[in-house]
């Protein structure tokens, strides 16, 4: 399921395959006609319901009015996320979660790497959140429809082909004694953004050709997953963006 105004007008937008919508009966929402409109204009089924039935059906708790059924997901390859910064004439940037859990962290990353430009995420097909979520997708708000996702069974593998592919393995880690202003994002990136309880495990860690930590000033040690994910997203869109100048100029 899809649920909410935003990710289901996104995945209509990218003309992502919708079996049928269901409304909230009686709503006057400028949106949800906006949604309705767009469905008839694509032949997507749209079914009007009382809102309760909306209710029992939502898995967010959060529908808006509206919940969009969908066929499974289908995930990328890490080769075809390699490809399309290719493709691009860009550097690469890629987000690799390792055994990301919350949906909504999962959401979230997807919603800033789809803004950033990233060019597609890697997420671990054990005790990582996958793509099936209604939370995911409500939470990336409509960026599960644009973003490639790779979902792997072994997250080290991963970063072996990426880094045949002359892709550089950068961590995220708060203990790490270089920050992310001190590292060079211009060149072809991949960043791993460890679980939200235990952060990069040891072997990934290792993996890893440099880690980098996000400079801390209040009294709480660290972002949560999603956070730390967007600080660094957007230090390397600032540095291709301003060819590494300094923050301090």
């Amino acid at each position: 399921m899809i649920e909410g105004k935003n990710a289901v007008a996104e995945a209509l937008k990218a003309d992502r395959a919708i079996d049928k919508i269901f409304v909230a009966d009686g709503n006057t929402d400028r949106v949800l006609g906006e949604i309705v409109r767009a469905a008839a204009e694509k032949r997507i089924v749209v079914t009007f319901v009382d809102r309760r039935a909306l209710d029992k059906k939502s898995e967010t708790h959060a529908h808006q009015g509206v919940i969009a059924m969908v066929p499974k997901t289908e995930y990328a390859e890490v080769s075809d996320i390699v490809a399309i910064a290719e493709n691009r004439g860009e550097a690469p940037l890629i987000i690799i979660c390792d055994e990301i859990s919350d949906p909504r962290n999962l959401g979230a990353i997807l919603r800033v790497a789809e803004c950033s430009g990233a060019h597609g995420v890697i997420i671990s097909k054990r005790r990582g959140a996958g793509l099936s979520s209604a939370i995911v997708e409500k939470s990336s708000a409509g960026a599960a429809s644009y973003i490639p996702v790779a979902r792997v069974s072994n997250i080290n593998a991963a970063i072996r082909e990426l880094k045949a592919a002359n892709i550089r393995i950068c961590g995220a880690d708060a203990d790490a004694d270089s920050t992310l202003w001190d590292l060079d994002f211009t060149i072809p990136i991949a960043i791993v953004i460890g679980s939200e309880g235990s952060g990069l495990r040891r072997l990934v860690s290792e993996n890893c050709d440099f880690i980098a930590s996000i400079p801390m000033k209040g009294q709480i040690s660290s972002l949560n997953a999603s956070n730390a994910a967007a600080v660094l997203m957007y230090e390397v869109l600032r540095q291709r963006a301003n060819g590494r100048q300094s923050l301090y100029r």
